[in-house]
């Protein structure tokens, strides 16, 4: 969500030298922009602990001599960080109670100021932090590199036995069971999806999701489609290489949704309890597929009733817009 923003803010300020400091688990996503500098590892733990850690990590910071800090977390922490490392320059949203810490404290913007995603959400920081003279629409938010990606890709989808096409598939979801449509229908719809290609299916998931992407891909490799399951097998930035390289992608609302569309693949989303139009895929490459019932969209992690959001979801539906996206 934050690359529109990103993006903007290089080409108004071609000459800036703009470095990234980001955790490994996302570090990934800035590593192939052109636009970066540097990545540099934030590696204090989180919350209130490991004081020699941010020390330290703001120690590093201002040896480096930044003019200006863009701060894109809403957190305390991230302003302290900052504050310590006497950045002159330190630019975020006034929240977290942080305005003290922070040289432009940017008003949050109210309900109805800005569109309604939330990649608008940076780019007005930067519009309200002085650094934006204004901003465009982005309708399809994109990682750089995308065609080395691909190639990438490929290799890795080879060697795991899936010469293509590939269907990919990623059926978790971090915020809750909630937002997790069925893993049975998963499994249908890429079985459906790989017969008519024809080709296989690559499972995607976290490590912690393993267990379910071993649950789909076997019930996938009982129809006789090949099927690999790449859960917890990759870091972030090969996750990215292979996503690029799949003919289609089936998700949930989920980190992995965001990356396949950003690497231009097209991509079906199942929405249920959450807002397709603040946290939805964008570009005319992607659909999202929700069953209209008016508990949703609730934003709950679990459903208290009978998760008809996504029950009422069918595979045939879900496989119908990905082949009308591949038309």
């Amino acid at each position: 969500m934050s690359l529109p923003a990103l993006q903007d803010l290089t080409a108004q300020h071609p000459d800036a030298r703009i470095s990234v400091l980001a955790r490994s688990a996302v570090a990934g996503i800035y590593q192939r922009e052109t636009w970066v500098s540097e990545v540099i590892l934030l590696t204090a733990a989180r919350g209130k602990g490991d004081w020699a850690g941010k020390w330290k990590m703001a120690r590093n910071l201002g040896a480096r001599q930044f003019h200006t800090a863009l701060l894109l977390q809403n957190a305390f922490e991230a302003a302290l960080l900052v504050w310590l490392a006497r950045i002159p320059e330190r630019i975020g949203y006034n929240r977290d109670g942080r305005g003290c810490l922070l040289t432009r404290a940017v008003p949050v913007p109210a309900p109805g100021e800005i569109p309604e995603h939330e990649r608008f959400y940076y780019l007005e920081l930067l519009k309200r932090g002085g650094l934006l003279g204004g901003h465009g629409d982005h309708p399809s938010i994109r990682l750089g590199g995308i065609e080395r990606a691909a190639v990438s890709g490929a290799a890795l989808l080879r060697a795991a036995g899936l010469p293509g096409p590939v269907v990919a598939i990623s059926p978790g979801a971090a915020y809750g069971a909630a937002k997790r449509w069925l893993p049975e229908r998963f499994a249908e719809t890429a079985i459906l999806l790989a017969r008519r290609l024809p080709g296989q299916v690559a499972v995607f998931g976290a490590p912690s999701e393993r267990p379910l992407c071993a649950q789909v891909a076997g019930m996938i490799r009982d129809a006789d489609v090949q099927v690999h399951n790449f859960a917890g097998e990759t870091t972030l930035a090969e996750f990215i290489d292979l996503a690029a390289a799949c003919r289609v992608f089936i998700t949930n609302d989920s980190g992995a949704m965001h990356v396949a569309s950003a690497v231009n693949v097209p991509t079906v989303a199942v929405f249920g309890p959450t807002n397709e139009f603040r946290t939805g895929p964008t570009g005319n490459h992607t659909r999202v597929v929700r069953e209209p019932v008016d508990c949703a969209p609730c934003m709950l992690r679990d459903c208290p009733i009978d998760h008809r959001c996504m029950t009422g979801v069918s595979a045939a539906r879900v496989a119908q817009a990905a082949l009308e996206l591949l038309k």
